[in-house]
């Protein structure tokens, strides 16, 4: 018999203190994102029940779209160029733009599929700072007969042009805003020739976004 009273007083215990917790949080709910409350007596101290509320204001800031997220994809050959530095985005956005145009917002990304040549963006206005940018990557990459170079049967341009495709990288990531490439107003993609000898380069652009 006190076995069964002893019960019966124990979960008329775990009411009324589940009670005070469900009343105390609607007093607080409307200005409460989240609390965490802890249970002490005759409840375990390892429960506890978390109420998490989000303002409507924070709720509608939310970006959303009906028709969800789509993709385009496109592979474009850029025609040889000869060794430097050369501004592409004229071609790009030829190849591209129609697709683009159907995106408000999302990112592009540029990947070019050869590891002798590299992908940058970079002034898309004076054409010294390509001639300046190629300068420079020959002087820090030593080429010919004195150069340390293993990797030397595709002839002695090869190896430094492998080196200084990983420096710049073969990718790109690139906003879309309202149907257009978001870049600063003196920003140009470039493509940078790192052989002697001219050759076809594949460009694989895919866009994402609503």
């Amino acid at each position: 018999m006190m076995a069964k009273v002893k019960g019966f007083w124990l979960g008329v215990g775990v009411g009324i203190l589940s009670a005070i917790v469900v009343f105390v949080i609607g007093l607080r709910g409307g200005d409460m994102k989240s609390s965490t409350i802890f249970f002490s007596g005759v409840v375990p101290p390892s429960l506890r029940v978390r109420s998490v509320l989000t303002p409507a204001t924070e709720r509608g800031s939310m970006a959303t779209s009906s028709n969800g997220p789509k993709w385009a994809q496109k592979t474009i050959t850029l025609p040889p160029q000869r060794r430097g530095c050369h501004l592409i985005t004229p071609k790009i956005l030829k190849e591209i733009g129609q697709d683009l145009s159907g995106f408000n917002c999302g990112l592009a990304h540029v990947f070019l599929q050869h590891t002798s040549a590299s992908l940058t963006i970079n002034e898309n206005y004076d054409p010294d700072v390509q001639a300046d940018t190629e300068t420079f990557l020959n002087r820090i990459v030593p080429e010919g007969s004195s150069a340390p170079w293993r990797h030397t049967m595709e002839g002695p341009d090869d190896m430094p042009a492998h080196i200084k495709s990983s420096m710049f990288g073969c990718q790109l990531t690139i906003p879309i805003t309202k149907g257009k490439l978001n870049m600063g107003t003196w920003q140009g993609i470039w493509i940078c020739e790192h052989r002697d000898d001219p050759t076809a380069r594949r460009v694989v652009v895919t866009l994402n976004g609503i």
